[in-house]
């Protein structure tokens, strides 16, 4: 099964809500899509956003790295040969890991076609759905008291807070009232998105804690370069403290996790430049004893769905951040994997199942 054709196509997608963290506000994805197609004719799809603020990569950068440098690489090369594919890939270029994770997700679709099976079975078969929590934005804590009420009663038990942006004791004000908006029966998890300092996050969350927030976890309160500053944090609060953006490749794993510098792990394949990566991850946390998330980008449905795969086929994965599609005015795939309420329903079609792209939504064909 060899690899004939490598395709890219510019997507753009309005989201039906802005959504606002400490870094950034979206109101439209942009992305690459990605199209692998084989000698026998299986297609792979695969997709990255570009997400400037955490990985650097751009629209333009992300097209280059699929063209210039992947494109000569994997032309006519074997997918039975995968192990040797996915080195070179690694090793073709430094970082830019959603152009990566790109082409990683579509092989990993036409190899999961050839064997005729779904993805999450192919490489694990774990769990046929999953649990996702939903994304709070930055707003007043009226608004996001409000907007957290209504994915509650949509059916949402567990709600991502974004947090980080204004003075610590805002989102502190934040969370009590979103607190009192939805009552004890709802989880929430804080995402700082690196907005705090480690003195200040410690004196924040061990008021929180005192007030019986009952926060379930809060995901990188520091700059990500600081993990001096995120072990600090880690071992001076009783609240779960989880890395992300400290962790991108299975050596910043390592450094993490050899540290104790956080409780959890949270693995995006736009970080670990693709499954093949985020597996290596996620077995040297398990090592640690150290359980996984699997989050996303704003991304749409194509980059979800593989995420949904690899969480669905790991053990250590035991938490899901993957709403992203659901804050899209529509889907841009045919297939894939489905929603009902918190859940994501993995189905039985093989390799993503992803059977077409919706046109509409391709500004360009680059």
């Amino acid at each position: 099964m060899q690899i004939k054709s490598i395709e890219t196509y510019r997507g753009a997608i309005p989201l039906h809500t802005p959504f606002k963290t400490a870094l950034r506000t979206v109101t439209v994805v942009e992305t690459i899509i990605v199209k692998v197609t084989c000698a026998d004719g299986i297609v792979g799809w695969g997709e990255a956003p570009p997400t400037h603020v955490i990985t650097g990569e751009s629209l333009a950068s992300i097209d280059y790295a699929i063209h210039s440098i992947f494109k000569p690489l994997l032309i006519d090369n074997p997918l039975q040969m995968r192990e040797i594919i996915f080195q070179k890939i690694e090793n073709s270029v430094l970082r830019n890991t959603s152009a990566k994770a790109a082409m990683d997700m579509a092989l990993y679709d036409c190899i999961a076609k050839q064997a005729n099976l779904p993805l999450y079975q192919f490489i694990g078969g774990v769990q046929e759905s999953i649990e996702t929590d939903y994304t709070v934005s930055v707003n007043t804590p009226e608004e996001m008291a409000r907007d957290a009420k209504k994915y509650s009663q949509n059916g949402f038990s567990i709600l991502k807070i974004k947090v980080g942006k204004d003075q610590i004791a805002t989102d502190i004000k934040r969370i009590q009232t979103i607190r009192n908006e939805i009552g004890s029966g709802i989880q929430i998890r804080l995402d700082a998105n690196q907005g705090w300092q480690a003195k200040e996050a410690v004196r924040a969350i061990r008021h929180m804690e005192e007030l019986g927030l009952g926060i379930d976890l809060i995901e990188q309160p520091v700059i990500a370069r600081d993990l001096e500053g995120l072990k600090y944090v880690t071992e001076n609060t009783d609240t779960l403290i989880m890395a992300d953006e400290s962790v991108f490749s299975v050596d910043d794993a390592k450094r993490v996790l050899e540290m104790g510098a956080a409780d959890l792990i949270n693995i995006k394949l736009m970080k670990s430049g693709g499954i093949h990566q985020a597996i290596k991850i996620a077995t040297l946390a398990e090592a640690y004893g150290v359980e996984c998330m699997v989050g996303s980008m704003i991304e749409t449905k194509v980059g979800i769905t593989a995420a949904a795969h690899f969480a669905a086929s790991h053990p250590n994965v035991t938490r899901y951040d993957l709403d992203a599609p659901l804050m899209l005015v529509s889907d841009i795939a045919n297939g894939g994997i489905s929603y009902k309420n918190n859940q994501i329903i993995l189905g039985n079609a093989i390799g993503l199942g992803i059977q077409a792209i919706d046109e509409k939504f391709l500004v360009e064909n680059v």
